[in-house]
């Protein structure tokens, strides 16, 4: 297994909402797995500039095995009353916008990691990455890259008990932490409904909050149901 390691400098204030929230509009202080699988989709059809984008979505769904990001700097949250247009036409006095609360957020910089099930498409994914515009989430939040993306080998880690890691952990009633913190957040894994159902999985992220600061963190995992995996140079990823 190869996996796709960059860095990544968000913008200014980014936003990526999480989706059961609407009126409130909150956001993730990290890129979910749908969000980094939806950015890469992108790019690698901007590269391609001939395949249609939901053919290049279907290519990394089966490709990628699993997706997911940190943060390497302290994140702060805050709300914004935003005006959103609701209509276009209307008798006079009439009401053309709606106020709408959104939260953003600012992280200097994060850290992402592609895990691909195979290696034929990894080279070409990070070529794109590197030469094509990147948004991640909506359009309002262009992110560019910190440095190089790198490629790097996956090795599965199953003799291991304990694990520590600094990426989300998928978090259920038999997920063993003994040490860390964290923050749990309902995410989605991929951008497209299977067999009718589009899931939303509880995954704890590795953040501690100081003085309504997040700063990251780490998790050390007793390994029962999950499968560790070590990123070359990267650090552990946990998944079941």
């Amino acid at each position: 297994m190869k996996a796709l390691v960059f860095n990544v400098i968000t913008n200014s204030l980014f936003s990526i909402r999480i989706p059961f929230t609407w009126q409130s509009a909150l956001t993730y202080p990290i890129l979910p797995p749908s969000a980094i699988i939806g950015m890469c989709a992108n790019a690698l059809q901007r590269y391609k500039n001939s395949a249609h984008p939901l053919v290049c979505l279907d290519l990394l769904e089966d490709e990628v095995a699993w997706a997911g990001s940190k943060c390497l700097t302290p994140c702060v949250t805050k709300s914004y009353i935003t005006s959103a247009m609701v209509k276009w036409e209307d008798n006079l006095g009439g009401k053309f916008t709606n106020a709408l609360g959104r939260e953003y957020a600012y992280s200097r910089s994060l850290q992402v990691v592609v895990i691909f099930n195979g290696g034929n498409i990894v080279g070409e994914v990070g070529k794109a990455l590197k030469v094509t515009p990147l948004t991640c989430g909506d359009t309002e939040s262009p992110i560019s890259l910190l440095d190089d993306v790198h490629i790097k080998d996956v090795f599965r880690a199953s003799a291991l008990n304990r694990v520590r890691t600094e990426y989300p952990v998928p978090f259920t009633k038999d997920t063993d932490i003994v040490d860390g913190n964290g923050k749990t957040y309902l995410m989605h894994e991929r951008c497209k409904k299977r067999d009718s159902n589009h899931p939303m999985r509880t995954y704890m992220i590795p953040l501690r909050e100081e003085r309504k600061i997040l700063v990251p963190s780490f998790l050390t995992v007793h390994i029962t149901n999950e499968k560790p995996f070590e990123v070359e140079g990267t650090g552990y990823i946990i998944t079941r």
